[in-house]
């Protein structure tokens, strides 16, 4: 017979959302439990976010090597001979930074008196599970149970990932090798962040989208510059083009991968190295017992149901992040998180946050915070525009940031200059994230930017500079 143990508070999940969530509860005094199935940190941090990063963070330095190698140099830098690519020593060097952060996660519940219980959850009530550890079976009764089981990558059925030809963004991350060629299904920003990177350490990357562009959440102005990059950089891109599957040809070490794809109703193929398919994340809602808790779902099937403070039908019962909607980002899930364990423990909180950011760490790198000018328009709302371009900021050009064509838009209401949404795109840019959307959440007015002091030279004088813009009075571009 299962041992039964009993907490205030039981979390499923430590990822960015569980974990926090977790933290905080114990910071507040709260008998928590948090259970993972598998690493303390999640998918962001073990397979996602943090990872491919650090490969984006190598990419870029290679890709400089490279410039320093050419002749001639470049900056008036030279190096002898060009840069090669280890690529195991790449994902060694990858793992120490995850592996740090992990440890880092267990130090942190340990130190707020939390208890990380490994094993896997499985539900037969609202508020009790049995979780299935190494040392055998542990029974748990919750008086409050946070659902923070976050999400997977979609297969597709006919392309199901093998992480050795076809591969995932997990296998992509652990690449034993560097791959001549690469096929990547789907343009969102999974894909293209790793095709970016791809591209810079050397590999020949096509795109196959299903739509008529990538990244289809931004509009048009926002993907300019990085469609730029891409044909720049050699990256072939298909769009209104469906994969339709895979063939291995050839033997042994010469085997490749035939991928097929339906474009404007001709049948196509590349062969390639690898192909990662990148077409979306779902919700992880199954094979742990949520059907066995009584929780609605929202409209689509695919979420579960929450209110304003995280809470599902079922009272106690909370949901955060990616399986309580989107959008699907890490930073939301913790949030939330931090908000949840402070209503548990009996603060007055609602999630109610103006805007969350979307950051895209592609080259050029595209984040966007609030409204975007159509949405704002769409909304009804009579709006002001200021953008500056990097190509006018001293800061951009001494960091080379200028050369992708970025620049910095900003959405103000027309009557009375309340900022509604910051855009910006190119190199280092994601940094500037923070100042935008503190500027949404505090409800500034383009005049409260206007009026701070900006040092100089930084790219955060780009936002300033649209500012002024906005109110018809840049001083650094006509």
């Amino acid at each position: 017979m299962a041992e039964t143990r009993k907490c205030q508070l039981l979390v499923i999940g430590a990822g960015p959302g569980g974990y926090v969530t977790g933290i905080r509860a114990g910071q507040l005094g709260l008998d928590t439990i948090v259970v993972e199935g598998d690493r303390a940190g999640g998918t962001c941090l073990i397979r996602g976010c943090i990872p491919s990063k650090a490969i984006i963070h190598a990419a870029d330095r290679f890709e400089a090597l490279r410039q320093h190698s050419t002749e001639g140099g470049h900056m008036g830098l030279s190096i002898d001979g060009g840069p090669e690519v280890d690529m195991s020593a790449l994902v060694s060097w990858k793992d120490t930074i995850v592996d740090k952060l992990n440890k880092g996660v267990e130090g942190l519940l340990k130190a707020a008196g939390v208890e990380l219980l490994n094993g896997w959850a499985t539900f037969s009530g609202p508020k009790h599970c049995t979780v299935e550890t190494s040392e055998g079976p542990v029974g748990i009764e919750a008086e409050n149970v946070v659902i923070a089981t976050g999400s997977s990558h979609i297969d597709l059925p006919f392309m199901p990932c093998d992480e050795e030809f076809v591969l995932s963004s997990t296998g992509a991350l652990d690449l034993s090798r560097l791959p001549k060629k690469a096929a990547i299904v789907g343009g969102g920003y999974i894909g293209l962040e790793l095709g970016c990177a791809l591209t810079k350490l050397g590999t020949e990357v096509t795109v196959v989208e299903g739509l008529d562009s990538i990244l289809a959440i931004f509009d048009k102005e926002l993907r300019r510059p990085l469609e730029i990059w891409l044909k720049r950089h050699g990256v072939t891109v298909h769009t209104n083009a469906l994969a339709r599957g895979i063939e291995i040809k050839g033997k042994g070490a010469s085997r490749k991968v035939e991928l097929m794809f339906e474009k404007e109703g001709e049948e196509e193929s590349i062969k390639v190295d690898n192909v990662l398919v990148t077409v979306g994340r779902r919700p992880n809602t199954k094979g742990w017992g949520l059907e066995n808790m009584g929780v609605r779902m929202d409209a689509s099937g695919r979420f579960i149901r929450i209110d304003s403070q995280c809470q599902t039908n079922v009272p106690g019962v909370f949901a955060i992040g990616d399986v309580s909607g989107e959008p699907m980002l890490a930073h939301r899930a913790s949030a939330q998180g931090e908000m949840v364990a402070e209503i548990i423990a009996g603060h007055p909180r609602e999630f109610d946050k103006v805007a969350i950011p979307a950051i895209v760490f592609t080259e050029p790198e595209i984040v966007s915070v609030g409204l975007t000018p159509s949405e704002a328009e769409e909304r009804g709302e009579k709006i002001v525009v200021g953008k500056f371009p990097l190509v006018a900021s001293g800061r951009a050009l001494t960091l080379e940031a200028d050369r992708t064509g970025g620049f910095v838009r900003v959405t103000a209401r027309e009557s009375d200059h309340v900022i509604l949404g910051v855009q910006a795109v190119g190199s280092h840019v994601a940094e500037l994230h923070g100042e935008f959307v503190l500027a949404l959440e505090m409800g500034a007015l383009l005049e409260d930017v206007a009026g701070t002091v900006h040092a100089h030279p930084t790219i955060t004088e780009a936002f300033h500079e649209s500012v002024l813009k906005t109110l018809g009075h840049a001083i650094h571009t006509t």
